[in-house]
């Protein structure tokens, strides 16, 4: 097969990857095609590209597939692990009301545990979490 055909194919397999929900099963097959293309630029005979792209995509399946769905499935933190953390207010925490706070990378919502009012850019601890709502004390 021409070199040009493999790339073609890869790249179309790719593309079904990204278009459709998944498995991640065409990211290997399609990686597969690319790889043969230079061997099939070399000369080797359609039967060894054929080898070759069915070896590099089972082995790439095979060993990556498992992987890479559990690192793409993460899941959120749970609540238990947000507590005790440091947390940076993004605007004026009222006394009784609520505001903004970064707490890794993430805006999240926040109340006084205390009570007492904070200001903007005080860094503050993670008491408790009820929801989506943080519950925070001066540090």
């Amino acid at each position: 097969m021409v070199w040009w055909l493999w790339v073609l194919a890869g790249i179309a397999l790719l593309a079904f990857e990204v278009a459709t929900p998944g498995g991640l099963f065409a990211l290997f097959f399609g990686a597969g095609a690319l790889c043969v293309a230079p061997l099939a630029a070399l000369g080797l005979s359609d039967t060894g590209q054929w080898l070759a792209f069915t070896a590099l995509s089972l082995l790439g399946l095979a060993t990556l597939r498992g992987p890479l769905l559990r690192r793409l499935e993460r899941q959120p933190p749970r609540a238990a692990e947000l507590v005790g953390e440091h947390a940076v207010l993004l605007a004026d925490l009222p006394a009784g009301g609520q505001a903004r706070a970064e707490l890794r990378g993430t805006p999240w919502t926040v109340r006084a545990a205390s009570g007492i009012a904070l200001s903007r850019g005080q860094r503050c601890v993670v008491e408790r979490v009820e929801g989506l709502t943080l519950w925070v004390r001066a540090e």
